[in-house]
């Protein structure tokens, strides 16, 4: 079958969705269906099989299973966004809206049957020496959001907004604010009621609760 051939990343070099083109990104969609249904059955025929295209195309594109592995887990977290800010000019409210806007998107992510079906294989794997998934999950999830987020945080106290000594302590509140128990009780099979509306009072909550917590306190 033939790809497309042209503005192609190289196998482990994409990390946000524009760096995937369409085609791509409905391989690493059908992926992650399979993923949902089979677990870690995952293999590369049985995704070239559901997406149409040959294992040649699929080694070429992401390398080996774990650089499959490895583009699934970016095509999820791209879907996290955050909202830029300009750190000479960022106020209170830009702020509390690039944080909602990443809080919002990282729950409706976490609460997607891809992402918890993706999490439990990489949980069930951690230790086992069967793949590299759980460091996958890691270095291109949780650390690779803090990377992305962090730079907001920077702007807020640079700006006089937040006052904190260390990003990633400050990061680490946030989210921990933002997925309370959520994530672990997805993984274990319960539905803590995460609607559209739920997921949007959580994100304004944990964002309260975050300002609350390091913003920055002005002398009277």
């Amino acid at each position: 079958m033939n790809e497309a051939k042209t503005g192609e990343p190289k196998a482990g070099e994409a990390k946000a969705s524009e760096d995937w083109t369409a085609r791509q990104r409905d391989v690493l969609d059908a992926a992650l269906r399979l993923m949902v249904e089979e677990g870690d059955n995952l293999t590369m025929a049985g995704v070239a099989r559901r997406a149409s295209c040959s294992k040649e195309t699929l080694y070429k594109w992401f390398g080996d299973r774990d650089g499959l592995l490895t583009a699934t887990v970016q095509w999820q977290a791209s879907k996290v966004r955050v909202v830029p800010v300009d750190p000479g000019k960022v106020d209170l409210a830009s702020l509390a809206e690039s944080l909602e806007g990443y809080a919002r998107d990282w729950l409706k992510v976490i609460a997607s049957d891809t992402s918890i079906a993706l999490n439990r294989v990489a949980v069930s794997h951690a230790g086992s020496g069967k793949d590299n998934l759980g460091a996958i999950v890691l270095e291109n999830g949780r650390f690779a959001l803090a990377k992305r987020l962090k730079p907001v945080l920077d702007a807020g106290k640079k700006a006089g907004h937040l006052a904190f000594e260390d990003a990633e302590t400050a990061f680490r509140t946030f989210f921990g604010l933002v997925g309370r128990d959520v994530q672990i009780r997805l993984l274990l099979g319960d539905w803590p009621g995460l609607t559209e509306a739920a997921i949007a009072e959580d994100a304004a909550r944990a964002t309260r609760q975050f300002l609350a917590l390091y913003g920055a306190r002005k002398e009277q």
